[in-house]
């Protein structure tokens, strides 16, 4: 009676973890569709985008595709994208990663209330700054330039990196900063030589975050930018009409090109994503 009590609740427990697994799997379906559609739309022809009955098998087409990359506007839009997001993010990991070795170790007075102050800022919204943003950068002349658009998304990405790696340097000991004094290494060696190797996990997850958000930014770069240093979304707003309707060909097409590089690099670093979604205090096996 025993042994038939628990293989019966053995039964229940496979059956609610094969439901709960069932049920996880349909969320990810239902938030995937999107992405799917848009990716199944670049491969269609324009009568078959446009049919008022879906089209649900299809003859796959690489005309769209082909299309997007021979447009002379979208290969400098793709080069500007990744300039900007990978220097700006590159800048703003340096500086926090060494903004947040001094909070950690220094906790400098006042310091829970500044990095309270830096997340508060993060959450402002583009659109409640774009006009004084816009003033300075005309007053300042950088305006459409590299250098504006870069400290801009530089200053942008620091609060959330700081936050990531101030909560992954407050649970490596102080212990080798102690050892490393000791046997006369100096701050700077101590951080990159001794510290920073081991926090690699929250870099590599403060800079997929930070670039997730430099990558499809497109208010301050449509606002302030310019045409030398125009992104991919900003290319999809501008050039989105052709023949006076909207090219819908072109959006599905530019939209799977832009998401590519993105989905590959949250496919290969995915682990590292619970270390920036908890600020560091979930490290996992990283």
């Amino acid at each position: 009676m025993i042994m038939a009590a628990t293989q019966h609740t053995s039964v229940q427990t496979r059956v609610k973890r094969a439901a709960y697994y069932l049920l996880l799997w349909l969320i990810a379906l239902i938030f995937f569709l999107p992405v799917l559609w848009i990716l199944l739309s670049s491969l269609k022809s324009t009568d078959q985008m446009l049919s008022s009955v879906p089209t649900v098998f299809f003859e796959p087409t690489f005309h769209n595709i082909v299309d997007t990359l021979n447009r002379p506007e979208f290969l400098p839009a793709l080069i500007n994208s990744v300039i900007l997001s990978v220097v700006s993010v590159v800048l703003a990991v340096i500086v926090s990663f060494t903004a947040a070795y001094a909070i950690s170790r220094f906790k400098p007075k006042g310091s829970d209330f500044l990095m309270f102050l830096l997340l508060s800022m993060r959450m402002v919204p583009a659109a409640a700054v774009i006009i004084p943003l816009f003033l300075m950068f005309v007053e300042l002349h950088w305006k459409g330039s590299y250098v504006g658009l870069t400290l801009f998304y530089t200053m942008y990405s620091i609060p959330f990196s700081l936050w990531i790696l101030k909560g992954f340097l407050d649970g490596v000991s102080q212990r080798f900063d102690e050892t490393a004094l000791i046997c006369g290494a100096n701050y700077l060696q101590i951080m990159f030589g001794i510290i920073l190797p081991q926090v690699r996990p929250a870099l590599i997850a403060a800079f997929i975050f930070n670039v997730i958000f430099v990558w499809n930014e497109f208010l301050v770069n449509y606002i302030v930018g310019g045409s030398s240093t125009q992104n991919v979304p900003g290319l999809l707003a501008t050039g989105m009409y052709s023949g006076g309707s909207v090219d819908w060909t072109f959006m599905a097409a530019t939209t799977s090109l832009y998401m590519m590089p993105v989905i590959v690099m949250i496919f290969f670093f995915q682990k590292y994503l619970l270390v920036g979604m908890t600020f560091g205090t979930v490290r996992g096996e990283v």
